[in-house]
């Protein structure tokens, strides 16, 4: 395991257990409005204090990482699916279903992909639903490109020419000898990808079209805490930080990845 991997997966490992498992253990309620005590110092009873409302922060970057992550990895996840099977089936049966589909995707390049989402959110109306949605039509197209591109290459090498002379159906030799040459890069650009996912839709719930206020995410927790930047900048610093530490885990991992599958393909070149 290179640096890179090591480094991404340590962060990655802590960034998960602090979202998916000291929930389990800290069970106070990120949603439990105490104006009585609102915006506390850290406590034994409240570690990192209380916002203006007197919600308890720890728990509330806790849930907020659930959010955030659980987006991004949704959102990769149909992104690149989709993304993977349109692009090989493009490059494998090439003409007019190739050019049909190069066209929608240089439509969708043609757009600044943050913009679409945020046009998207504003017609369909501020929910999760609808920003899994937007996000996941910004994001399909860099998958299809990146399949289509490989599936190109590979539909090209002899044995799928042998494949096909024993008489396997092109639905076969797609999804059986095509779609696992393209898996391992598509498994590369996701892990690298879903940093720019969480970011966007950070930056969607600071403008107020992500995540709605109700549920807490980094982003909005990133908003609340602007208010108070003055007097209180430790409120924005927490989910800053960890939102820096994810994005930075996430590209660590994925260029770990990245690197192990160049040197893998040196040693059998």
């Amino acid at each position: 395991m290179n640096f890179h991997l090591k480094i991404g997966a340590g962060i990655l490992i802590f960034i998960f257990l602090f979202s998916f498992v000291l929930p389990f253990f800290y069970t106070k309620s990120p949603f439990k409005i105490d104006l009585s005590n609102d915006l506390a110092t850290p406590s034994f009873e409240h570690p990192l204090g209380t916002d203006d409302f007197g919600r308890d922060i720890l728990a509330r970057l806790m849930y907020g990482g659930r959010v955030s992550l659980g987006i991004g990895m949704i959102v990769i996840f149909i992104s690149s699916v989709i993304g993977t099977i349109l692009g090989a089936f493009s490059g494998y049966f090439g003409g007019i279903l190739d050019e049909i589909l190069m066209r929608i995707v240089d439509i969708f390049l043609s757009f600044p992909g943050i913009l679409l989402a945020l046009t998207l959110i504003s017609f369909l109306g501020n929910s999760i639903g609808n920003l899994i949605l937007a996000l996941s039509l910004m994001g399909w197209v860099s998958y299809a490109r990146l399949s289509r591109g490989i599936s190109l290459k590979v539909k090209e090498e002899d044995f799928v020419f042998a494949e096909k002379a024993l008489g396997a159906s092109d639905f076969y030799v797609i999804f059986n000898h095509i779609l696992p040459f393209v898996i391992p890069t598509i498994i590369i650009q996701a892990s690298l990808g879903i940093s720019a996912v969480i970011i966007a839709e950070t930056g969607l719930s600071f403008l107020g079209l992500g995540v709605p206020i109700t549920y807490p995410s980094w982003g909005n927790i990133i908003d609340t805490g602007r208010n108070l930047i003055l007097t209180h900048p430790i409120l924005l610093i927490y989910p800053s930080f960890l939102l820096m530490l994810t994005v930075v885990g996430f590209n660590y991992f994925g260029e770990g990845l990245r690197q192990m599958l160049l040197n893998k393909k040196k040693r059998y070149s």
